[in-house]
């Protein structure tokens, strides 16, 4: 398997490959105008389950530091360009999408 995420910040999608197949489609949160989610190539490079506060069930960090995909205390901000850069998610997707994922998969987030 080659699984990679594709995070598109203006339709608020992330979407897990394998290779050039479409694996699963999730909605989130990106950053808002003052902490833009950071465009780029990046990599996860480590995994926590439970680490509190709005970070939801579930953080993913990734190669950037500071910056992350994971779930979140306000399910409501979900579509919305509310975050201080990360990526949000439902922690019930969050929680199978780092399930699925290994740490060192890239991560390419865009406009």
């Amino acid at each position: 398997m080659v699984l990679w995420i594709d995070v598109d910040t203006k339709k608020h999608r992330l979407t897990l490959y394998n290779a050039s197949k479409v694996m699963k489609r999730y909605p989130v949160a990106i950053g808002k105008m003052l902490t833009p989610t950071p465009t780029g190539n990046y990599t996860v490079i480590n995994k926590e389950n439970n680490p509190g506060g709005p970070f939801g069930a579930f953080w993913m960090g990734l190669s950037k530091p500071h910056y992350g995909i994971h779930g979140t205390n306000n399910p409501a901000s979900i579509g919305k360009n509310v975050s201080h850069g990360c990526i949000r998610m439902y922690n019930r997707d969050v929680l199978e999408l780092a399930a699925i994922v290994p740490i060192g998969t890239n991560v390419y987030i865009h406009d």
